[in-house]
């Protein structure tokens, strides 16, 4: 997968039919249905960071008492959730109980106004704990309607930065197919995707290759329009 390969050098046949799929692709949305779901995990070192600044009029907020319904907004309005009531299901299984924590590790961009935007946090594999080494970036959201003003890079850079602050010495990102998007942003950042996943759900990152034809996925073969149609997970 690491081994280095020209992702624009394809055979005359294989490149026009790879811009052929890449032209019907710009149609896809982020969280749109019809990609193949697969759950994919990146990884970066946190050594070498550097934090991007926030474009001028925005500010970041850390979580307050009552920050809840402002995360749910933004995420559903971020289409992770169809409706409010999966937004507190999603609370609860990862941040109910740990509000008092979420102070030091939830972070929320707000504009002059207070307005919140986005948010994104800092914490651990909820499944295993906090293991001191791995910190693990949660629910990276933009509000919908605020998405395109520069806010997911700085924002992203400025969690890693505080799980540097926090011990962390590696960054990992859970993250899926249907969020392509993000994952491109990921990549942008210095996120790979960790070896093992990216055995396991192969197809799933050939997706996002094709999906964003990224240099960092140059080791994946793009899919065809039909098997981005017809792929099952």
């Amino acid at each position: 997968m690491n081994e280095p390969n020209d992702h624009y050098n394809l055979q005359p046949k294989d490149a026009a039919a790879y811009s052929g799929v890449a032209e019907s692709l710009k149609h896809f949305d982020n969280h749109d249905s019809r990609i193949p779901y697969y759950e994919l995990m990146l990884e970066r070192s946190l050594e070498g960071l550097s934090e991007i600044p926030l474009p001028e009029g925005y500010h970041y907020q850390n979580y307050a008492p009552g920050d809840r319904e402002n995360w749910i907004i933004i995420e559903k309005t971020a289409k992770e959730f169809d409706t409010h009531e999966e937004g507190e299901a999603a609370w609860e299984r990862y941040y109910a109980g740990h509000e008092k924590e979420l102070e030091d590790r939830m972070f929320f961009v707000a504009d002059e106004t207070g307005r919140k935007l986005a948010t994104a946090t800092a914490f651990y594999d909820i499944r295993t704990g906090d293991n001191g080494k791995d910190g693990w970036l949660h629910w990276v959201a933009v509000r919908r309607d605020a998405q395109g003003q520069g806010l997911s890079k700085p924002l992203i850079s400025h969690v890693l930065q505080h799980m540097i602050k926090l011990g962390y010495t590696r960054a990992v990102i859970p993250t899926q197919t249907t969020t392509w998007l993000a994952c491109k942003v990921y990549l942008d950042l210095g996120f790979l995707p960790i070896p093992k996943n990216a055995e396991r759900n192969k197809t799933g990152w050939r997706i996002v290759r094709t999906l964003t034809n990224h240099p960092a996925l140059s080791g994946f073969v793009p899919v065809s329009g039909e098997e981005l149609r017809t792929t099952e997970t």
